[in-house]
């Protein structure tokens, strides 16, 4: 034990990394500002469709101001973080289908003949494809992740890695449109009218070239996570070897709750879809019906859909989780339903502190202005290059590979960097088109490997949960388990950019590399 306190026990918590990390950036903010770090560059105004001159510097908080607004602002920053509610809520549904035995015998009966690898590439093409659910993907998959491996008999650390992998390649190589690439096309296409007024883009332009990629990149995160993470993480051991095997066999009562299940979530749904289909009678109430197209008409602000989405899918998994604990008869009363709501909140304070952390970290990242300084440097750099053809599209590449580390927002970053390199690059024959779909593949390269990702800590939160070493699981390695698929990415994409683009082959309907 002694050797365990003095070897294994070596390391910062999570916590107290991300809490040495404030200080840093506070420190390196006041730097910064002393030394007037800043980027001008210009912006397309959203009101008037001109450009005007942009300044973004870097705000001090070594300050009497800084000092205020942190001491001010951190309670309020952690309440209105996104994470906490949306984990909360949602792990109220997760609860009761885990404790009444819905997920067990579900997972056992879907895996229990299926191969490993068959069962890993499911999840990542699910994850991927998620994306379309926006950040609340990562809420949902990564606690069932680890389910999913741990009632597989796998260790749920695989399941929760390969997950975030899925989820965070996903959010830029989707094929399906989703809310944020409707707005990156708005933003796209307020650049390119500088150019050609009645310029347009189809809402499938993107869909050849990220269908392609996204089996690719399924394929490919299979492989990494069976051929490399399942070899890394540390060793996980069962409790009750018993326990499994009878876990391995369906009994009546099982399958009963099952059909109920089944059944009840069904008719959920059917009620669910029909509220967001336009068109039919008494239908399409969830939706926004001041906006265009259908997907903001979806996930709009002010959609009832989207406001109330975390609610609508706690809903659904509490009816599936009760539905089966009265069919199989593990829940018999209102007593234990209560109880199965909130087991998954049993032991949260550890997660609830992390959140906090992580909350306080970005606000302050956030306040000091540094990714939007770095995404204008970028601005600039691709406004004023000699570059064209390939090296210019690489040159994009790059910088939302590199902006994304300090700027994780697409919407942020693309309405920095679309003013000089949609302009830019269609004076060099490049479609708007294709300028987009480059960005969003330099973003999903790194997207997984900051911890600036406001979803970044609950994949951190739930590796911690899971590791049974006596050391506390590391932020850094966390970062570290990532780097295979960042890295593959990385390589795949480059050669699919070049090859797109000597070849020219078509993006979607009706668009294409050259305007």
């Amino acid at each position: 034990m002694r050797k365990l306190r003095t070897k294994e026990g070596i390391g910062l918590h999570p916590v107290m990394t991300l809490l040495i990390l404030c200080l840093g950036i506070i420190l390196i903010s006041g730097i910064l500002n002393l030394f007037n770090v800043q980027s001008t560059f210009n912006q397309i105004s959203l009101k008037t469709g001109e450009y005007q001159v942009t300044t973004e510097a870097v705000t001090s908080l070594l300050s009497l101001s800084g000092l205020k607004y942190i001491f001010t602002n951190t309670v309020s920053n952690f309440a209105n973080f996104a994470v906490l509610p949306h984990l909360i809520i949602i792990l109220l549904g997760i609860g009761i289908m885990e404790k009444s035995g819905f997920l067990k015998t579900l997972v056992t009966l879907l895996t229990k003949k299926a191969k490993k690898t068959t069962v890993t590439f499911a999840l990542v093409l699910i994850c991927i494809l998620a994306s379309i659910m926006g950040d609340l993907s990562y809420i949902i998959f990564i606690p069932l992740s680890a389910l999913l491996f741990q009632y597989g008999k796998r260790n749920p650390m695989i399941g929760i890695i390969a997950a975030f992998a899925g989820l965070t390649l996903g959010s830029g190589i989707s094929f399906l449109l989703t809310s944020i690439d409707s707005s990156l096309i708005s933003t796209t296409l307020l650049n390119a009218h500088i150019l050609q007024a009645n310029y347009t883009i189809s809402p499938f332009a993107f869909i050849f070239i990220m269908l392609i990629i996204t089996i690719i990149m399924a394929i490919f995160i299979t492989h990494i996570t069976e051929n490399i993470i399942a070899k890394k993480v540390p060793k996980y051991e069962f409790e009750n070897n018993e326990e499994l095997e009878e876990d391995l066999v369906i009994t009546k009562k099982k399958r009963r709750g099952l059909t109920f299940a089944i059944l009840a979530g069904a008719i959920y749904l059917l009620i669910f879809i029909y509220n967001i289909i336009p068109g039919l009678p008494f239908s399409g109430n969830l939706l926004d019906y001041s906006q265009t197209l259908y997907i903001d008409k979806l996930f709009s602000f002010d959609s009832f859909f989207s406001n109330g989405f975390v609610f609508i899918v706690t809903v659904f998994f509490v009816i599936l989780g009760l539905a089966y604990g009265i069919g199989a008869k593990t829940i018999n009363n209102n007593k234990e339903f209560i109880e199965a709501l909130g087991s998954s909140l049993n032991g949260i304070g550890k997660i609830l502190l992390m959140i906090f952390a992580a909350a306080t970290f970005i606000s302050i990242v956030k306040q000091t202005n540094i990714g939007n300084m770095i995404a204008g440097t970028f601005a600039n750099l691709i406004g004023n290059t000699t570059f064209t053809g390939l090296p210019l599209i690489l040159l994009l590449f790059l910088a939302s590979v590199v902006t994304t580390i300090f700027l994780p927002s697409s919407i942020s970053k693309w309405a920095i960097l679309a003013t000089t390199a949609v302009p830019t690059l269609m004076n060099a024959g490049i479609s708007p088109e294709f300028a987009q779909v480059v960005f969003r593949l330099g973003e999903s390269v790194t997207m997984g490997l900051t911890p600036l990702l406001a979803y970044f800590i609950v994949y951190l939160a739930y590796l911690e949960k899971y590791n049974q070493n006596n050391k506390s699981f590391k932020l850094s390695t966390a970062i570290k388990y990532q780097y295979p698929y960042a890295l593959t990415s990385l390589f795949v994409f480059v050669i699919i950019i070049v090859v797109w683009y000597l070849i020219g082959l078509p993006l979607g309907i009706s668009s294409g590399i050259a305007l």
